[in-house]
Order: structure tokens, then sequence, then C-alpha cells
């Protein structure tokens, strides 16, 4: 199953994607928000993954100020989330 979620407590905002797949394996975790890595790259080959996904969310998280971070979630699977700074209402 896969979990979208969106909160904002203030001074910070983020939007989350969580899953009960497979998970990543832990010496993989630094590298995922690199361009053109594969955690897996026998099975990216299977689904035509280019290992560009992550990458672009981290880009685009930057580009707004905030950053692109991966948990693994527990008992499996993995939770990406990209996290802002919250912006204030004009007054």
């Amino acid at each position: 199953s896969v979990v979208l979620s969106a909160r904002c407590d203030g001074s910070e905002a983020e939007i989350a994607v969580e899953d009960d797949g497979e998970g990543v394996p832990p010496e993989c975790a630094a590298r995922l928000f690199e361009r053109f890595y594969r955690a897996d790259g026998a099975r990216s080959r299977e689904t035509g993954g280019s290992g560009l996904g992550l990458a672009i969310v981290a880009g685009i998280a930057k580009r707004h100020g905030g950053k692109a971070l991966f948990e693994p979630a527990k008992p499996r699977g993995a939770r990406f989330a990209m996290r802002f700074p919250a912006r204030r209402k004009r007054p």
C-alpha cells in the first residue's frame, strides 16, 4: 500500500509518500538522491527506471528552499518526504 500525506505546523510544511514494499538497503540510503543512482540495478532495468526520479525531487525541494528526505519505514517499506519552510500569509 501507499500513503500520501501533507502537513504544516506553522514553521515547516511537508509532503510525504510512504509504502510498505521491499524497502531500501541501508547501504544505499546515502546515495538515493544522486542522479542516475539505482539501489537495485537489475530491478530498475526490468521496470525501465533511469535513476532520475529522486534526484528531480531533491532538485525541486532545494529550489524552493527545502530538502528531500528518506526514512526506512517500520517494519518494512520506505518513506520519502519533501520539507519546506512554511510561508507566512501576507497581511
